[in-house]
């Protein structure tokens, strides 16, 4: 579950210390893994060639920049239950739009965070994207348009919003 500002990330309190357990995860083991990596590859000898240690350094580097996402996320994170079912569009809902109007061409998606949909099979739009902008505080039936990349215009119609309970 998010609600996500600009600056806030909502989140359910099972997706909180799922993320919570990652950081000690990262910042525990795996870093301690990775170093001894390092030290192992530095271990044999030149530098320059050593792809080991490229590869450790690497890797180290993907560890770290995601120990820095995880801890703003969570820094910023507000806890709490399941937006209410209220028929209007917010970060934390499922949301069913009809492309055009047109009932057939239809989409689902969670309006929030990747780091809280998880292992749903669930697209996710952020509240910061031209679509997410555009639906946020639209209620069931109503209009929106919003700029493709492309420069062009695409306008949705909401067709179902309910809360997002993964």
């Amino acid at each position: 579950m998010t609600q996500t500002s600009e600056t806030v990330t909502w989140l359910t309190p099972a997706a909180y210390d799922k993320l919570r357990n990652e950081l000690a995860h990262l910042t525990g083991p795996m870093r301690a893994e990775i170093t001894q990596k390092i030290e192992a590859a530095r271990e044999e000898g030149d530098l320059k060639e050593n792809a080991g240690y490229h590869a450790a350094r690497e890797e180290q580097g993907k560890m770290e920049l995601r120990v820095r996402q995880l801890t703003q996320l969570l820094e910023r994170a507000k806890v709490g239950e399941a937006p209410a079912d209220s028929g209007v569009v917010a970060p934390g809902m499922i949301v069913t739009v009809a492309f055009g109007g047109d009932p057939d061409d239809t989409m689902v998606f969670l309006l929030g965070s990747r780091e809280v949909a998880g292992d749903d099979d669930l697209d996710v739009y952020s509240p910061q994207s031209p679509l997410g902008r555009s639906i946020d505080g639209k209620k069931i039936g109503e209009d929106a348009q919003y700029e493709l990349p492309n420069g062009k215009k695409a306008s949705v119609r909401i067709i179902e919003v309910k809360p997002f309970t993964g």
